[in-house]
């Protein structure tokens, strides 16, 4: 006949169940630091943008103190009071965080790549005197002469290895054309609502 005692250590199967719900030491640990390196890449933001991310104000406050430290052991201390603000967050808290860190990176991503074409082009109006010719198409407004005296300065600054003035100064006025169109659009794109909700009084 069997044994009905069998296999019983005096407690039922599911006394446990409850304490392997909760996140072991090593996930909590885990979690803990993603939200302290969650709070450092707000400080190591720019203000303007720490301002405009959605979050509790006693955690921006905190953020922006800590920004403005700089004594090292005091800049620690403020940044342990931040990760603690941190971990007191609620997950949508912490996703909007997240999220909008994320859009910085495109964003970021973005402004790179248009920044790599401009070097490219600038590249191109010194080594080839067509691209020259092909920018004053696009831009016919821009002053010729100086533009060649430019591209000539530049071509002697990398030649001799001088400070790149003028080649910083290419960059700058084509950064500036490249500003100019969506300014414009950013411009008509007012206008337009302006005249929308002019014709819907």
């Amino acid at each position: 006949m069997p044994n009905a005692n069998r296999g019983s250590v005096g407690f039922r199967s599911d006394e446990f169940d409850q304490e392997y719900d909760r996140p072991s030491k090593s996930e909590l640990k885990r979690q803990s630091n993603e939200l302290q390196k969650l709070g450092e890449q707000l400080i190591e933001a720019p203000r303007d943008r720490v301002k405009r991310v959605p979050m509790p104000e006693e955690v921006r406050d905190a953020i922006l103190m800590c920004q403005t430290i700089t004594n090292h052991e005091g800049r620690r201390r403020q940044l342990q009071f931040v990760g603690k603000l941190m971990r007191s967050l609620d997950e949508e808290e912490v996703a909007v965080i997240q999220r909008t860190i994320e859009s910085w990176k495109g964003t970021s991503k973005a402004e790179a790549a248009a920044l790599h074409a401009l070097e490219r082009r600038r590249d191109k109006l010194l080594a080839d005197d067509k691209a020259l010719t092909q920018l004053l198409e696009e831009h016919p407004h821009l002053d010729v002469q100086h533009l060649r005296t430019l591209i000539r300065n530049a071509r002697k600054e990398q030649a001799e290895n001088k400070p790149p003035k003028a080649y910083r100064e290419i960059f700058q006025i084509l950064k500036d054309l490249a500003k100019a169109p969506k300014a414009a659009a950013d411009e008509e794109a007012v206008e337009d609502e302006d005249e929308d909700n002019e014709s819907g009084q």
